[in-house]
């Protein structure tokens, strides 16, 4: 597997534009575009939060129900949440505007939208937003990383990356996209992730590769807890590459599943530092459980815990945080059995031994605490299992974004 530039648009027959519509952001762009030139085998991931938006519901139509899709259109700044029968009906209009534009059906046509909850989208700006992306779109990679940024909301950096692997002597191209900087605590979804492939491989194995993939990537990570009513992660396969179909499990299928998961893991773990205020990515990496599942609890329930993301943003050591946290994951274990340490770019600190503080150096745990990226290790003594979960810190300005998202 080789990493190279780009995101979206690196697989062969992809292409995506970004535009400025005036939605809810001025003087920045908040539509996007992604477009195959031909049809694409579709699989999902959706949020599990009972409130769903209209998006949600419309693109799990598509990916339950339609043959294929051939495009997806993004918005950003407004969520056609909690919307009712007209969020879904400028769903459909969206969908027959990009059809008619691309010549495709419309049914072909998935949508996705981030922003506030319960406002009603400007049809007009949404419009004229797919006409000008559907004439701008092209191929190129500057084209998928415009299209990357477009799809920004509180985001401070665009998150794309692509990478190509090798199939019976043909070269397939895995390439993704995604946004999300709040609301962040996915559970069988992710936030706004799109995942381009011009891999050949058929519908069952393409949703068992994501559903598979997401547990161990956009669904360990959190930034505050809050399960949005819009995660969606679609994956489009257009079969462009000429492999082989992949139609079941096997040496394929097992080198897709690997460049998904890194092309997954990258995104995730970037949305993760990129969180609302954060000055640090909070990676926490459980090992020797005695089941993966409680490995991925254990992990999950320590980079959630509200102050222990406080303590890693003051830089200070404050390890029984760190233990309180495993110990109401509702995971069954011995504190004795437990060790801890803190580690980053500075080094690496034994904090927590047999059920005691082992008298380390505080300065020395500032240091490593101090890095933009930091990692709790927890070894459990109980097992063989490992997880990795990653978060950020929570710092005064998360507060300060959230108390004033609408405006």
């Amino acid at each position: 597997m080789e990493r190279m530039k780009g995101g979206v648009t690196a697989a062969h027959g992809f292409e995506a534009a970004g535009t400025e519509a005036n939605i809810k952001y001025q003087g920045r762009m908040d539509m996007a575009l992604i477009y195959s030139s031909a049809p694409c085998t579709v699989a999902g991931t959706f949020t599990t939060n009972v409130v769903k938006a209209a998006p949600v519901l419309w693109d799990k139509q598509i990916v339950e129900n339609s043959p294929y899709a051939q495009a997806v259109v993004v918005n950003a700044g407004i969520a056609n949440a909690c919307t009712g029968k007209q969020g879904m009906d400028y769903c459909a209009k969206e969908a027959k505007k990009a059809a008619a534009l691309l010549n495709i059906p419309e049914n072909a046509v998935l949508v996705g939208s981030t922003g506030v909850i319960g406002k009603q989208l400007p049809m007009d700006r949404i419009c004229a937003g797919i006409e000008k992306l559907a004439a701008a779109k092209d191929g190129s990679i500057e084209a998928g990383t415009t299209a990357s940024k477009a799809i920004m909301t509180t985001d401070t950096i665009n998150k794309e990356i692509a990478v190509t692997i090798e199939l019976d002597g043909k070269t397939v191209t895995v390439g993704g996209m995604s946004k999300g900087s709040g609301m962040i605590h996915p559970n069988m979804c992710t936030m706004l992730a799109y995942i381009t492939t011009d891999a050949a491989i058929s519908k069952k194995m393409l949703q068992e590769a994501l559903s598979t993939s997401v547990v161990d990537t956009f669904n360990m990570i959190s930034v505050d807890g809050d399960t949005s009513t819009n995660d969606t992660c679609l994956v489009l396969a257009n079969g462009l590459a000429g492999n082989e179909e992949i139609t079941a499990k096997g040496e394929a299928y097992d080198k897709f599943l690997e460049a998904l998961n890194y092309v997954n893991t990258y995104l995730a773990r970037t949305m993760a530092g990129d969180g609302e205020g954060a000055t640090a990515l909070f990676e926490t990496v459980v090992y020797n459980a005695d089941t993966k599942q409680n490995a991925r609890t254990l992990a999950k329930s320590v980079i959630c815990s509200s102050l222990t993301k406080a303590a890693i943003y003051g830089h200070d050591a404050n390890w029984g945080r760190i233990l309180c946290a495993l110990g109401y994951s509702g995971v069954q274990f011995d504190p004795e059995n437990v060790t801890l340490y803190f580690e980053s770019k500075a080094g690496k600190l034994k904090i927590y031994e047999n059920g005691l503080d082992v008298g380390y150096s505080e300065e020395e745990a500032t240091k490593i605490l101090s890095e933009p990226e930091v990692t709790v290790l927890v070894d459990m003594n109980m097992g063989d299992e490992t997880a990795t979960a990653w978060g950020c810190d929570l710092t005064y300005d998360y507060v300060k974004i959230n108390a004033d998202y609408r405006s």
